[in-house]
């Protein structure tokens, strides 16, 4: 509520309320039209960014990090690596963080190369067994011999894949609404090529993002505070990089859909721990599916205990409300969950 006192102006109340509401308005979609660089330039994350350099498929390349300190009351010397989704960079993981170092742990969190403010490069042979060593190189210049990997979505398909590749490294698995819960090619979803993603990519807009990550990542609900990470997705988008981050987009994209790690759940031989919104619907390449094969797919009530069978020490904590991203949508209640389950 506000009031205006009206005296002597030439300037009629209704000119000034209306100046006044629209002041007053929050920051939408359509007025915000924000443009940052390809590398996120202009996008400011909690935390200060570092960089880390590594020659990779014979180009120098740089990969974005957080590495934030525990709490030094309640330090407990161990640390915990938090890997972001495709659609998703450090920052979305700021509950999170919190969460974690104010119980002691230390939290290291890249943005993968292709994503978000590392390099994108033009040409990049994208694997999860080559972001899985990308991640293990920047662990050893931190001198940081065992961790927790923690993924959400797409990092948890590179979660898994880094436990596969370097078991002695990792102490736990925590998979957060972790896709590839499915093989879709193998299921009947059409196969697109690197071309027709790109293309897709470049359509890609805000009301898109937002009416996606509504249905999906939240199931069917809104706040304003889910609104930071839309435009910071579309605003790469709008920004003069855009075909370069929709090329990265388009590889990454086939990178997920050629490259399953569900048959391979049964070798992770440490504890793993699944925390699983059950409202989420996610599949890649769902939209170009028939539509039979579409109502079946991304079906995380059913996925959730499937897959936990499937891994030797596995532990399921079920969100039956929630959507694809539990930690954002209800972190209060997801870490309460997570924080008592993690391997003391």
């Amino acid at each position: 509520y506000f009031y205006c006192h009206y005296r002597e102006s030439t300037v009629k109340l209704p000119v000034i309320l209306l100046t006044v509401f629209v002041l007053l308005q929050p920051l939408t979609a359509s007025s915000a039209d924000v443009s940052y660089g390809p590398r996120l330039e202009g996008f400011d994350y909690p935390y200060p960014v570092q960089y880390f350099g590594l020659s990779s498929q014979q180009q120098s390349l740089e990969m974005a990090y957080l590495d934030v300190p525990a709490e030094k009351a309640r330090a407990n010397a161990k640390a915990v690596v938090l890997l972001h989704g495709k659609n998703f960079c450090a920052a979305t993981w700021d509950a999170s963080i919190k969460a974690l170092t104010g119980a002691g742990y230390r939290v290291i969190v890249p943005d993968q190369i292709g994503f978000c403010k590392s390099s994108k490069p033009k040409q990049y042979q994208f694997s999860f067994q080559q972001l899985a060593a990308n991640t293990k190189a920047l662990l050893d210049k931190l001198n940081i011999s065992t961790v927790t990997v923690m993924g959400h979505s797409m990092g948890g398909m590179l979660a898994s894949r880094f436990a596969l590749q370097y078991p002695g490294a990792t102490e736990q698995v925590v998979l957060v609404n972790p896709i590839g819960l499915e093989d879709w090619k193998a299921l009947g979803v059409p196969f697109r090529t690197v071309d027709e993603w790109y293309q897709r990519e470049l359509k890609t807009s805000a009301d898109g993002i937002r009416n996606y990550q509504r249905n999906t990542y939240y199931a069917g609900q809104w706040r304003d505070d889910f609104e930071p990470w839309v435009q910071m997705q579309a605003g790469m988008y709008r920004g003069e990089g855009r075909e370069q981050v929709a090329w990265n987009s388009a590889l990454t994209a086939d990178m997920i859909f050629t490259q399953p790690v569900v048959y391979e759940f049964g070798q992770l031989t440490m504890p793993v721990l699944l925390l699983i919104g059950e409202q989420d619907n996610t599949a890649i390449g769902k939209d170009a599916a028939p539509a039979e094969l579409k109502a079946k797919l991304g079906n995380y009530a059913k996925l959730g205990p499937a897959t936990a069978a499937a891994i030797p020490k596995a532990t399921l904590i079920r969100f039956e409300d929630l959507g694809h991203s539990p930690h954002i949508q209800a972190p209060e209640r997801f870490h309460q969950a997570l924080i008592p389950a993690l391997t003391k």
